[in-house]
């Protein structure tokens, strides 16, 4: 085990890039002894943690309709979820795709879920070494994203997607302590959000008014994002951090074409592949 941190953007189905990657990692046996998880990333973050090359790809490949976990716009409706997280979080790890709760739980490595308390606004790096429901439910309360998913309560805190408070938790892992870090990122090179429409900052005030604190965290999401990404590449420019990102068009945040989600699946393995010694050279140096 490496004494490194890698950290794991999400991007909802973006994030099958990171399961190529994660996927050749693990074929060379090569881990790390912390892994930080945001939205999407946290189910990649758990599923290498726990050693299961494939799973990540198999449960964001739907091979048939019966495992399309994307709703339509009349079950999104009844359930208010955009993703059904009921199959994507006890159906798939406890039927259809099982997850190896007993080796995650007897892992070395520190994992951390990132997950935006709603009642702070802030991002909270959450960690489960037991329990497996409570883990499922930081998983969910990570991945679920606003206006589109429910609130998730945790321990009686409600919680939404990791990523509008801290995106890339780049400083973060620097805190951790470990001089190495890797990031994966979902996002070509030079990527930065835009700034949002006043129609969609009315829905978000309108929706979370409740949270006043979770809805200043999400206007100025696109502001922290992309100091960030420039902390990010100031870093990677002086040969701090390892960085991997997608080196063709990402796929859209909710493509349901599998053939679509394997291309990209397959970019990230064969990307780690090529770019292995150079992950290699820079842990060892």
């Amino acid at each position: 085990m490496e004494k490194a941190t890698i950290v794991l953007e999400g991007g909802a189905t973006r994030g099958v890039f990171t399961s190529g990657v994660l996927d050749y990692l693990m074929e060379k046996d090569l881990y790390f002894s912390n892994v930080i998880g945001v939205s999407a990333g946290s189910c990649n973050a758990v599923d290498y943690v726990s050693k299961q090359p494939g799973r990540t790809r198999d449960c964001m490949i739907p091979t048939d309709k019966s495992l399309n976990y994307v709703n339509g716009l009349r079950t999104f409706i009844k359930e208010k979820s955009l993703m059904n997280m009921d199959m994507i979080f006890d159906k798939f790890p406890h039927e259809t795709f099982p997850f190896d709760f007993e080796t995650y739980f007897k892992s070395e490595t520190k994992c951390e879920i990132v997950a935006t308390n709603c009642l702070t606004g802030e991002a909270e790096y959450l960690e489960e070494g037991k329990d497996e429901k409570r883990l499922m439910k930081i998983c969910r309360a990570s991945c679920s994203m606003p206006l589109v998913s429910p609130i998730v309560n945790v321990d009686e805190v409600p919680y939404l997607d990791g990523g509008l408070a801290d995106s890339i938790p780049i400083r973060h892992a620097q805190e951790l302590g470990n001089e190495k870090i890797v990031v994966i990122l979902t996002r070509n090179k030079g990527y930065r959000k835009k700034t949002m429409k006043s129609s969609i900052v009315n829905l978000y005030r309108k929706q979370y008014a409740a949270y006043p604190n979770l809805v200043k965290t999400i206007l100025t999401r696109s502001f922290m994002y992309n100091k960030e990404m420039n902390h990010i590449e100031r870093l990677e420019r002086e040969g701090k951090i390892f960085v991997l990102r997608p080196e063709v068009k990402p796929v859209s945040r909710i493509e349901r074409n599998a053939a679509t989600l394997k291309a990209f699946y397959d970019h990230g393995y064969q990307l780690m592949e090529r770019e292995y010694d150079r992950l290699i050279k820079y842990l060892e140096v």
